[in-house]
């Protein structure tokens, strides 16, 4: 039979799939988040946008979204898989590292957010029980978007992982304490939620004993058929029955997602399985962001926006000084607890679950629920602004602490202009060896990134001579040019050697003509960075093809002699230029 036009899951898909196609390229080329365009998307073509018009213009109903529960199921597959990549970028060492943050601060900042925010609704009139649920689903924060957008990697990250990690684990006992909670509910609520604990656990043990043992060989069959589609449909079928599993135990589907990710993570192939489920990952995430848009409607918006104004400002207050507070009491970094507090701060897309639960338990009414469903929708959209402003403050904060220049009796320090990775492998080293160094970088994002891990860095612009100046050269150490600018490094190589004439200076060479204009400028020494890896990668290809070893390190020898000699004509050097470094074989 053929497919009908007029079919919802066509027209929906026309949809979905041309905003996710027009969207992501039109805001990227501003560089906005996507998420606020698929939102955006979910306002102007859902039920109570252009979808509302399709009775009047017909044709209307081709590029909008009629049905917002049409969707929902795809949007939450798109937050399993968001789980799932989550657990493949992470392995139960590193969890089990995290725990201190995880029931500690995550604990501490669900309960805390939940009770202030309960006790400000009590206090405007709002039922004790009913304040409680509410407090506790506005404490919620939003995984499916705060991740995406920091990562798990950094600090701020890490501190937010933790925390959203407790909220997705606490979502099945908050549900039951608001059905144990219901003016009807009998002893049984605590008693389900026991039993629910109890087969949770056994699932969840079971899985793990079963995925240590049965994954390896699935995806090892998988592997061997050397087929994508074979490969795509175990990754997806090892998803979804992990979500299964722990949802017929009680528990939240994310969980058995965060579990499988996890379980694959410990295997060899969570590098092929995260790239071949990526895209169906960001589709899917789309979905749910064109649901959250859904959810708004304007006119509802304007007519009560004073209230709904001040709720949100309100929630995302209590919600910021509450996480930055505990962050800065666990020891993070001031700037870092002040951005994951403000990046945490909106409410969550799990909150719509535990208001439906609160509604459903009688402990508040549809109306009010239906008031912080609109807060919550609008929360989800200014998440990333949201972002945007915490990382700009933290940085300003960073940008504060700057270390004063080195003073007259500081003792002599090494001078690293340019922090990049090049930057941070020279201080590293210089830290190994207990040499005092200080970097400057003109990056601001990268000084203050600098700063929270811990290194002396200035921000300044090194073309500027007052910088130089304010740096003392003259009583450096050694001065060290790591950034990848020909010019300048050339150009500051000449001044300071004119300032300071027995300066060690060691600079970073794009290629060996560029190692020749260091070293006619004044450098005591230039490294080509491409050099020694060419002849690197050479000595590997050859050895591998196999030619002798012999031969092959006599012809490496062969051509770095060779370019020592043209570096040494072309700066008119009266020693030979180092451009290697003794193996520790011949060291020794």
């Amino acid at each position: 039979m053929a497919l009908e036009v007029s079919n919802h899951g066509f027209s929906d898909a026309l949809v979905i799939l041309g905003a996710a196609g027009l969207v992501i390229p039109a805001f990227a080329r501003f560089r906005i988040s996507p998420v606020i365009g698929f939102i955006l998307v979910g306002l102007l073509v859902g039920p109570a946008g252009l979808g509302s018009l399709t009775a009047q213009f017909p044709w209307l109903y081709y590029i909008t979204i009629t049905d917002a529960h049409a969707i929902e199921p795809y949007a939450e597959f798109g937050i399993i898989l968001l789980l799932f990549s989550i657990g493949l970028e992470l392995s139960f060492k590193r969890l089990w590292s995290m725990r201190t943050l995880v029931f500690g601060v995550g604990a501490a900042e669900l309960l805390i957010s939940g009770i202030v925010v309960g006790l400000v609704l009590n206090q405007m009139g709002q039922s004790a029980a009913g304040a409680i649920g509410l407090g506790l689903a506005l404490a919620l924060s939003s995984t499916a978007l705060v991740l995406p957008m920091v990562g798990t990697r950094s600090a701020v990250g890490r501190s937010a992982f933790a925390m959203l990690l407790f909220e997705d684990l606490a979502i099945v006992p908050i549900i039951f304490a608001l059905g144990a909670m219901a003016p009807n509910a009998q002893d049984m609520g605590w008693g389900g939620f026991g039993s629910t604990l109890l087969k949770g656990g056994l699932t969840i043990i079971v899985m793990f004993i079963a995925g240590r043992f049965f994954l390896p060989r699935v995806f090892s069959q998988a592997a061997r058929t050397k087929s994508p589609e074979i490969f795509l449909a175990a990754s997806l079928l090892v998803v979804i029955a992990a979500s299964l599993a722990t949802t017929i135990a009680g528990l939240s589907p994310i969980v058995g997602a965060l579990l499988a990710g996890l379980l694959i993570a410990e295997t060899e192939y969570h590098g092929e399985v995260e790239v071949i489920t990526a895209p169906f990952k960001g589709l899917a995430l789309g979905v749910f962001l064109i649901t959250v848009g859904m959810s708004l409607d304007i006119r509802i918006i304007i007519a009560n926006w004073i209230s709904l104004v001040a709720a949100v400002v309100a929630v995302v207050l209590i919600k910021t000084i509450v996480t930055t507070t505990l962050l800065r009491i666990s020891g993070a970094r001031r700037s870092t607890a002040l951005e994951a507090g403000v990046l945490m701060s909106s409410p969550s897309e799990t909150t719509l679950i535990v208001l439906s639960a609160a509604t459903a338990a009688q402990l508040i009414l549809p109306s009010t629920a239906a008031f912080w469903q609109i807060v919550t929708a609008i929360g989800l959209t200014i998440t990333p602004l949201l972002a945007r402003v915490g990382h700009d403050i933290a940085r300003r904060i960073d940008m504060g602490d700057e270390p004063a220049f080195i003073a007259e009796g500081d003792g002599p320090v090494a001078i690293i202009i340019g922090f990049g990775r090049v930057g941070h492998m020279v201080a590293d080293m210089l830290k190994v060896h207990n040499q005092p160094y200080i970097a400057v970088e003109s990056d601001v994002d990268a000084v203050a990134e600098a700063r929270r891990e811990g290194y002396p860095i200035i921000f300044g612009d090194a073309s500027r001579p007052e910088l130089l100046d304010k740096l003392r050269l003259g009583h450096a150490t050694a001065l060290i040019l790591t950034m990848d600018d020909p010019v300048l490094s050339v150009r500051l190589v000449k001044r300071v050697r004119g300032w300071v004439p027995d300066l060690t200076i060691v600079a970073r060479a794009r290629d060996t003509e560029h190692a020749a204009e260091l070293y006619k400028a004044g450098a005591t020494d230039a490294v080509p960075e491409t050099l020694e890896s060419s002849l690197q990668l050479s000595e590997a290809a050859l050895v591998d093809l196999g030619v002798a070893m012999g031969p092959v390190i006599a012809s490496i020898h062969e051509k770095r002699d060779e370019l020592r000699k043209r570096i040494k004509a072309a700066g008119n050097l009266d020693r030979d230029p180092i451009l290697r470094h003794l193996r520790i074989d011949e060291a020794s």
